[in-house]
């Protein structure tokens, strides 16, 4: 069913018709790979199948179970890897610092093992860090002006008029797709008037980038919904947010570009097949622009 390639440069896979390409950067192989991507369709399947109610006792439960089951992990084996954590948190501190004071209150969902936002401590006032799960994080030590809050995935359990900085990065495409304006509602209303949501997701129209993107066309992993620029826009002005912006760059350099450009090269993008969508939105300069990163401001 499945034959392997050796390439000087990449690892080929075919499954089924489709070739993938495994980057360098992947040591796991293709056995752990398709154990990942079965388990994760199958969790994933559990939260599409479940009621609103349901889902509040699920999101734990669910990456509880992945991280149990997966220890192999990309989040598990990073968070064993200081270099590598060392440059995460550097590229994400270049963009948050230019909003960041001593005064700030700040806030980031889905901290992964707290790295960044325990960073963020010596930059803010407060820090407070929300997830689904501890079981990534379990035996950090924290400071005295952060707080871990382990919550349901729908409920932020903060006071309104709380947040002067709110960020997420590859969060809001975890959420099931009726949880996810939710979450936008929410945020919007810890914010305090001026205060600012910072969303770092990838583009769906250079998807899948859960593990289903050595299998499927679609994101079918625990990437329950994949946004485009537009989608997302979109969804933030419904939520309120006065005023949007759109930046462009990677490995820690930001700069701001017209939402309106993006949106129509998404425009154009999404009328190609899928193949040929895929292969011009991983290519300089469309992998650039296609990287979502947004702040809205309340």
């Amino acid at each position: 069913m499945w034959t392997i390639f050796i390439r000087p440069r990449a690892r080929v896979v075919r499954v089924n018709i489709m070739l993938v390409k495994l980057p360098k950067t992947e040591t796991r192989s293709f056995e752990q790979l398709r154990e990942q991507y079965e388990i994760e369709k199958n969790l994933a399947n559990r939260m599409y199948c479940a009621s609103r109610e349901e889902r509040g006792n699920l999101y734990g439960t669910i990456y509880d179970e992945l991280y149990r089951l997966v220890p192999h992990h990309p989040q598990l084996t990073q968070k064993k890897d200081a270099k590598l954590r060392l440059i995460s948190v550097s590229r994400q501190m270049n963009l948050l610092k230019r909003f960041l004071t001593p005064r700030s209150i700040f806030l980031e969902v889905g901290p992964g093992d707290c790295s960044l936002s325990l960073e963020v401590t010596y930059y803010a006032k407060k820090v407070y860090a929300i997830d689904v799960s501890e079981e990534i994080m379990k035996r950090s030590i924290f400071p005295e002006n952060f707080k871990l809050i382990i919550y349901d995935g729908i409920n932020i359990p903060i006071p309104e008029d709380t947040i002067n900085i709110a960020y997420s990065k590859d969060l809001i495409e975890h959420l099931h797709p009726d949880d996810a304006f939710d979450h936008l509602t929410k945020i919007y209303n810890i914010l305090t008037n001026g205060g600012k949501y910072i969303i770092i997701t990838p583009n769906r129209l250079s998807g899948p980038h859960d593990i289903s993107k050595y299998f499927d066309s679609v994101a079918t992993g625990l990437h329950l919904k994949e946004y485009s620029v537009t989608e997302l826009y979109d969804s933030l002005r419904k939520v309120g947010f006065l005023k949007i912006r759109t930046y462009i760059g990677g490995k820690g350099i930001y700069i701001k570009f017209p939402s309106f450009l993006i949106k129509n090269i998404e425009k154009l993008l999404s009328n190609l097949p899928f193949f040929l969508r895929k292969r011009v939105a991983i290519t300089l300069p469309f992998k650039i622009l296609l990287g979502i990163t947004m702040i809205a401001t309340k």
